[in-house]
């Protein structure tokens, strides 16, 4: 697999020219028209749901609480294609995801670029050194499913 190239995170506001440029909020920004935003796609489907964001309202202590229910929602459709999609796009060139959003550091973009550039996929879970040489351990037989007694047969 190639590797995956910079995932920026910048605020629609700034200035900033490097790569592919994606509007990842679910609302269109206050004040910028579409040529000052000069976007190479707008990705309304990967943004928090409108009820998730409406419940964080930028609400700092809730925070943790957003980036659970954002990424669990990042799981599913339509937002899982989307996703896919940008991850795809990583493997050939930089991509910057652009919000709106005055505080960065606690907003679904940048749950969404954590998300980007994980190293684990969401589908797979870390298993533990000594959990995996157990399990590469184990025989054939050992992983056969154990022979169970039917309903109505004598013991």
């Amino acid at each position: 697999m190639p590797p995956r190239r910079d995932i920026n995170l910048h605020r629609v506001y700034d200035d900033c020219d490097s790569g592919y440029r994606v509007l990842v909020d679910r609302l269109w920004p206050r004040g910028i028209t579409k040529v000052d935003a000069a976007l190479d796609e707008w990705l309304q489907d990967v943004a928090p749901s409108t009820e998730l964001r409406r419940w964080y309202g930028h609400d700092v202590t809730r925070f943790e609480e957003f980036a659970r229910r954002y990424r669990a929602e990042l799981r599913r459709h339509p937002a899982s294609n989307a996703v896919q999609h940008l991850i795809e796009l990583a493997k050939t060139r930089t991509i910057t995801l652009l919000t709106a959003t005055r505080d960065v550091e606690h907003s679904g973009a940048r749950v969404l670029q954590e998300r980007l550039t994980s190293r684990a996929s969401p589908s797979r879970r870390r298993v533990s050194p000594a959990v995996a040489v157990a399990v590469h351990a184990m025989t054939s037989a050992d992983l056969a499913p154990a022979a169970t007694s039917t309903p109505g047969s004598s013991e």
